[in-house]
């Protein structure tokens, strides 16, 4: 396989984009079978395929009013919701979430709002950062889940720092750090398993490897024949994983998180996925990829693994899947037709949240540029 970009791959030991492999751990097979043991009850399970299927349906409908210039941007976790909502899952509610890109919707699943999850994508007046962050980077401190920031991998000793802090309060807490293979080549990523690993911090580093840093190829970033064979070099576990197979991520972050809980530090986990989308609606992947990798992905759908499982056991039906599409849309639909005429945060509020009180000279410029603003937009010269 080649590419405009990258006109050729490296040898075979290293990781180009590839198949999913059978020596993965592994609990439901692509049929939906059972091949190991879970913790989770069919319930359970049950309760996360619904997650599942309804943040799919929730970017599918965010990617549409992208299109259609009614937002700005947006990043899909689309076809990566096993891993994500599998590590979510093996979380305590008071667990630190430390996202990278595709995590958002973790946020939902902790109870965030639909109203505010949208307040955010539009940057109205009702967002609760008043617009200052990129579309599809929610806040959510209240619910341990901090706000996203896009540079790759700054998140990582970000969240060393976090867990940090948590030892030494003696909180209980664990903390979740989400990066993409991407990350994995950067030094922060470095610097944060270093630190972690010598400081014995009660951390989960997960890394959602979806084998695409934007256009370049993991087989580009790392001649290491995994990206979890890394962890070694730190001196902690390192697992690798069907990231496709949201029972196998429940369980190994459950254990990672028990490890770090229990006073056994750090642990890496790799959950092998593929991005069957565009990295953002910023990306055209037709550009730089063999698309017959993708399709050939697509068969490994999470949402349907989970899907022929929960069949096989008289737990979901096309009719469950109807009824949940329509209980959705119609809350996306309403929900948007309330935020979508709130108007935009006040020019204010740009020079508030500063400091405690405005300055007279923030007074000045904000005077000032009220004043500009009658004039009417700003067209150069």
């Amino acid at each position: 396989m080649s590419s405009p970009t990258h006109p050729s791959y490296p040898a075979e030991n290293v990781c180009p984009p590839e198949d999913l492999p059978d020596d993965l751990f592994r609990i439901l097979a692509p049929d939906g079978t059972l091949v190991g043991q879970t913790s989770l009850a069919d319930p359970e399970i049950a309760d996360l395929h619904r997650t599942m299927v309804r943040q799919r349906l929730i970017d599918n409908r965010m990617l549409q009013l992208q299109r259609q210039g009614r937002i700005g941007f947006y990043g899909a976790c689309t076809g990566q919701e096993g891993a994500v909502f599998g590590a979510a899952a093996a979380l305590r509610p008071t667990d630190w979430v430390v996202p990278a890109l595709r995590e958002g919707g973790i946020l939902l699943y902790r109870g965030l709002s639909l109203a505010v999850f949208f307040d955010q994508l539009l940057g109205n007046a009702s967002d609760i950062t008043q617009g200052r962050q990129m579309p599809c980077h929610p806040p959510g401190h209240d619910f341990h889940y901090i706000t996203m920031s896009s540079v790759i991998a700054n998140q990582i000793p970000q969240a060393t720092g976090l867990a940090l802090a948590g030892q030494r309060r003696k909180d209980g807490r664990v903390t979740m750090c989400f990066m993409g293979d991407g990350a994995t080549s950067e030094g922060d990523f470095h610097t944060g398993l270093n630190v972690a690993s010598v400081q014995q911090l009660p951390m989960v580093f997960l890394c959602q490897n979806n084998q695409w840093s934007i256009s370049v190829p993991v087989g580009l970033q790392t001649a290491a024949s995994t990206l979890a064979v890394k962890a070694k070099g730190y001196g902690m576990p390192g697992r690798r994983v069907d990231g496709n197979d949201l029972l196998a991520v429940h369980q190994a972050a459950s254990e990672a998180a028990d490890l770090a809980r229990s006073g056994g530090g750090p642990s890496f986990v790799e959950c092998l996925t593929y991005r069957v989308g565009p990295h953002t609606t910023s990306d055209d992947p037709t550009r730089y990829r063999d698309e017959g990798v993708t399709e050939r992905w697509k068969g490994l759908d999470p949402i349907v693994r989970t899907g022929l499982y929960l069949e096989a056991r008289g737990l979901w039906s096309e009719a469950h899947a109807e009824a949940l599409r329509v209980e959705t849309d119609q809350q996306i639909r309403a929900t948007w037709a309330e935020v979508e005429n709130t108007p935009p945060p006040p020019l204010r509020s740009i020079f508030e949240d500063v400091f405690a009180q405005i300055t007279p000279q923030l007074e000045e410029q904000h005077a000032s540029l009220e004043r500009r603003a009658l004039k009417g937009p700003f067209r150069g010269h």
